[in-house]
Order: C-alpha cells, then structure tokens, then sequence
C-alpha cells in the first residue's frame, strides 16, 4: 500500500508495506548547503533537537566528533505512555556529504534500518530518509501499526519537518 502525505510543496512522507516489513519514505528540501546540512544531520547530538520534546530523548553514548562507521550511539526515549525505552543502534555505512545509515541493535523494533540521503538541488539540499522497520510480536503488532506505530512516526516525523524549517528557513526554490 502506497499512502502519500504532502506536507508541503515537494516535500513528501509515505508508508508502504510489503510483507512483514514496513518502509517509511520522507522527503525535504531545504535552502542551505551541502556542507551545512551533512554538519547538522550527520552529528547525534542534533538528533535531540529534531525530536519533540516530549519524547524525553537523552544520548546515552559519549559524542564523537565525526561520524564513522561502526559508531555504537546509545540513548533512552519515551515514545509512548511515559515508558522510557533504551535504543542502541549502530552507523553501519557512511559516505561523506551523500549518506549515512544507522541500524537498531537493541530496541522496540525487530528491524530498524534507516538510511539518511542529502544531495544537493538549486537554492539548497534534498534530504530523504528512507526507514525499513519490523514491530515485534507477529500478528498482534501488525494490529498495532496503523493505531500507534505509523501515527506516531508520522508524527515525529512531521515535527522533524517543521523544527528543520525554523532553523533553516523553507524552501522557496
């Protein structure tokens, strides 16, 4: 199933699924650079900046300076009914201003893969975030999906959108 939401003029989110697996698809453009947006997006401190407040999201893991692969980031968030949760997840690919990817090693999620594109376009940057996921426990959780899980995503998401937009302008181009 293939379910668009514009959120604005060119950017996009949708979610599809295609067998056990979900995948998330979220598209932005920005107008600032190339180098300005893999700084901000390829440093796991802004990861607490670009998440609602609410969420509670504290890195557990010591910051590094730059981003490489193999870099283990751990940290807690409290996405839902107050239950803190601990994440570990682990940069498995990074290309220097095109791509990076983390993947869960301990958390909520059967699978968490989640790909971070930024290219850039006239007058700034495309960013896309590209997320395959599974939810635990089989059936039961596939019911939980469209009431919790894709909202709650959808969600974060947005904010991501919109918190990105007050420290960087809209795209105009």
């Amino acid at each position: 199933m293939y379910i668009c939401f514009v959120l604005k003029k060119n950017n996009c989110m949708h979610f599809e699924t295609k067998g056990i697996v979900y995948r998330l698809s979220a598209k932005q453009k920005l107008p600032m650079s190339l180098d300005e947006a893999w700084a901000f997006l390829s440093s796991p401190k802004n990861l607490k900046t670009i998440t609602p407040d609410y969420m509670g999201f504290e890195i557990l893991s010591k910051e590094e300076t730059e981003m490489y692969p193999g870099q283990i980031i751990q940290y807690i968030v409290t996405p839902v009914l107050g239950i803190k949760t601990h994440w570990v997840t682990e940069i498995t690919h990074v290309k220097d201003r095109f791509y990076f990817v983390d993947e869960q090693r301990f958390g909520p999620y059967v699978l968490w893969h989640h790909k971070h594109f930024v290219r850039e376009i006239p007058g700034g940057v495309e960013m896309e975030d590209i997320i395959d996921y599974k939810i635990p426990l089989g059936f039961i959780g596939r019911l939980f999906h469209p009431l919790l899980v894709k909202p709650k995503l959808k969600e974060i998401f947005s904010y991501r959108k919109q918190k990105l937009e007050q420290l960087f302008g809209v795209y105009e181009a």
